[in-house]
């Protein structure tokens, strides 16, 4: 094989290389947003200009919840001892939206947190991206994965699984992770029993994955709302935005949006009320 190469052919060879193997990430400005979004290829932290987010107080029916990861995601901010967290339960209930609340009111009172938006398919770049945060221990970071789940031949857990307690070098000081899935043990109820029953060794054969939901420190759990929690939500939209209604008409549109979603959550309060506010010609930006 030829060993003399031109400049030129030198330079085309360092293109492809770099091209297979990008150079490390460069860490952004921290100090230019409060929140920023992971992407890969190539690996970047792209601020974000405005969360989208609602208040803290108009999170109805999830007291306990709220209560219990704001004290968390507090102790974190202060470089107190806090746990991963994992909100699971009912779709529409609000684990999302209160993680983002959290951030903002832990923010309110002080705190130097950011928050890091993380995608379940990105979860393979994860230690690239602690690598960045570690860099930055005088910052502290709220790590976010929303929808958290798992099928039974995906293997990205793994790379989770080494940053929540295992690994040599384990989570950095200076971030916690929060995720959000439907699944209690991140995995559908009959891929579980599923593998118990085609197993040799059924409790071998599901125990790797669940075992990753037994990760996080602080399970919350969400749960259908009630009719009247349903309403007392609508109400708080209402009152925060300056929608005036009459009581008995609201209930009656309320209840009617309801049944014909067939489902009632805090998420589909808000489409009531999203609706609501246009028809009385009100605007929910800030």
């Amino acid at each position: 094989m030829p060993t003399d190469f031109t400049a030129e052919e030198l330079d085309r060879i360092a293109s492809a290389l770099e091209r297979i193997a990008p150079a490390p990430a460069q860490a952004p400005d921290f100090s230019v947003a409060e929140a920023f979004v992971w992407h890969t290829s190539p690996d970047r932290l792209v601020p974000v200009a405005r969360v989208n987010r609602v208040a803290l107080p108009l999170l109805v029916g999830i007291d306990r919840a709220r209560d219990t990861l704001v004290e968390n995601t507090l102790h974190f901010a202060r470089g107190l001892p806090a746990n991963n967290a994992l909100l699971w339960g009912a779709r529409g209930m609000g684990k999302s939206s209160l993680v983002k609340a959290v951030h903002a009111e832990v923010r309110a009172r002080g705190g130097n947190l950011k928050i890091v938006e993380l995608q379940r398919e990105d979860l393979p770049s994860l230690q690239r991206l602690l690598t960045l945060l570690r860099a930055a221990p005088a910052v502290r970071f709220l790590l976010f994965c929303d929808d958290l789940s798992f099928s039974h031949d995906d293997q990205h857990y793994k790379s989770l699984k080494a940053v929540l307690d295992g690994g040599i070098e384990g989570r950095p000081e200076n971030v916690l992770f929060y995720a959000t899935s439907n699944r209690r043990h991140l995995m559908p109820r009959d891929m579980i029993e599923n593998e118990r029953s085609n197993a040799i060794n059924p409790s071998e054969a599901v125990e790797e994955k669940v075992s990753l939901s037994d990760r996080f420190g602080l399970w919350l759990g969400f749960h259908p709302c009630s009719q009247d929690e349903y309403l007392t939500m609508i109400r708080g939209y209402c009152d925060a935005f300056g929608v005036k209604i009459d009581a008995d008409t609201l209930r009656a549109e309320a209840i009617e949006w309801q049944a014909t979603r067939g489902a009632r959550s805090g998420r589909v309060a808000w489409q009531f009320f999203t609706d609501l506010a246009g028809r009385h010609g009100i605007a929910l930006g800030t």
